[in-house]
């Protein structure tokens, strides 16, 4: 006697392909769409083992080794106002203001 399958196994099995197809097209629109949006990179303004020093009187900056002190013409950032990443609030704070050779903060000359 042969061997029946009933309907509804044969059905079900093409219209769960389809459903997992849709969703896999879907979650790859999505993903094309918004890209990569919610993983936000930070550049860190020195590496490890570094800090960061600014130049006095201008808007220039550097990273130095945490073994040495900071070359002729840089100081340290004052403390709690030292940048860390690349456009955070101290970052874009300092290419409009720099510190005098008395240490008071001043708007830089060579802020445009």
């Amino acid at each position: 006697m042969p061997r029946r399958t009933s309907r509804s196994t044969a059905v079900s099995r093409p219209g769960r392909v389809r459903v997992v197809a849709v969703a896999l097209t879907s979650a790859a629109a999505a993903v094309a769409l918004t890209g990569c949006s919610g993983f936000e990179y930070q550049e860190d303004i020195c590496s490890n083992g570094e800090y960061p020093v600014m130049t006095v009187g201008a808007t220039g900056s550097a990273c130095v080794s945490d073994s040495k002190e900071p070359p002729a013409g840089f100081v340290r950032y004052p403390q709690g106002k030292v940048p860390k990443q690349v456009d955070d609030k101290w970052d874009v704070y300092w290419r409009t203001h720099t510190l005098s050779k008395d240490g008071d903060i001043v708007d830089a000359p060579d802020a445009g």
